[in-house]
C-alpha cells in the first residue's frame, strides 16, 4: 500500500495558549501531507496547477482521542481511497512515537477548473490516482449540521485568509470557529470536527455567518446568497 509519511515536532507557532495542536495547523497538515502524496503519486503542479486546475476539499471529517502538545513528537500517515467519479477519498492517521493513534480522518478532495470555478471529471484531464483496498480508519466524511437560529453576523474576508487559489483556505475556518465560539467550549477537549466547502469566499467577500452552541457541538454556518460551509466542533467534558 502506498502511504505517506511525515514526522513533525510541534513548534511554539503550532500550538495555542492552552499548547495543544492548534486546529488550523492540524488541518493544515492534512492539507500539505495530501498534496505531497498527490506529486509522489506522479500528479503534482506540473498535471494539476500549471495546466489551469486546482485541488480543493470540499468534505473532510477528523475523530480526536487527544491532541498533541508543544514539542511533542507526532507521525501522520496518509493514503488515497478508490477514485468516485469526481471525488479522491483521503484517509489520515496521526500516531505518537510509540505508534498510539491520536487521530483518524477523511477527506473527499476534486479538481476545479481555475478559470470556470466549476469542478472537473479528472479522467478528461489525464488526472489518475489509484486508491488503496486496504484500511479505512474512519468511513468517509459526514457532512455537517447546520446552525440554524444561531447568532448571526457579517464576515469580510482578509487578504492573509486567501490562498493560492484564490479563495479563503479550508484550514482558516477553524480559526474563525474558536474566534467565534464560547471561551468554556474552547477549553475542553476536542473529540470530532466536520466540516463541508460548497462555495467559495473570496478576499474581501462579505459572508453571513450564523453560529451557536448545541449542547457540546459548536456549529458554524457561512453563506453568501447561497450554502458557502458548514462547520461542526464536537467537546468532550
Amino acid at each position: 500500500m502506498s502511504v505517506y509519511e511525515k514526522s513533525y515536532r510541534l513548534l511554539s507557532s503550532d500550538v495555542d495558549a492552552r499548547r495543544r495542536l492548534r486546529l488550523s495547523r492540524l488541518f493544515t497538515f492534512l492539507q500539505e501531507a495530501s498534496i505531497a502524496h498527490t506529486t509522489e503519486l506522479g500528479m503534482g503542479r506540473e498535471r494539476t496547477l500549471d495546466r489551469g486546475l486546482l485541488w480543493i476539499v470540499t468534505l473532510q471529517q477528523v475523530k480526536i482521542d487527544r491532541l498533541p502538545i508543544y514539542d511533542e513528537d507526532v507521525k501522520l500517515l496518509s493514503w488515497p481511497g478508490q477514485t468516485m467519479h469526481l471525488y479522491f477519498p483521503r484517509y489520515y492517521r496521526m500516531e505518537d512515537p510509540w505508534g498510539q493513534t491520536l487521530l483518524t480522518g477523511s477527506a473527499l478532495w476534486a479538481l476545479m477548473d481555475r478559470e470556470s470555478r466549476k469542478l472537473v471529471f479528472p479522467e478528461e484531464h489525464g488526472v489518475r490516482i489509484d486508491g488503496e483496498e486496504g484500511e479505512k480508519p474512519l468511513p468517509l466524511p459526514m457532512a455537517p449540521k447546520p446552525a440554524v437560529a444561531g447568532t448571526g453576523e457579517t464576515f469580510t474576508v482578509p487578504y492573509s485568509y486567501v490562498d493560492l487559489n484564490g479563495h479563503m483556505n479550508n484550514t482558516r475556518y477553524l480559526d474563525l470557529c474558536e474566534d467565534l465560539m464560547p471561551a468554556e467550549l474552547r477549553v475542553r477537549p476536542i473529540r470530532e470536527i466536520r466540516a463541508e466547502f460548497n462555495g467559495e469566499a473570496k478576499l474581501s467577500d462579505p459572508v453571513d455567518l450564523t453560529y451557536l452552541q448545541q449542547g457540546d457541538v459548536f456549529l458554524l454556518s457561512g453563506d453568501r446568497g447561497k450554502k458557502l460551509f458548514r462547520l461542526n466542533l464536537t467537546y468532550g467534558e
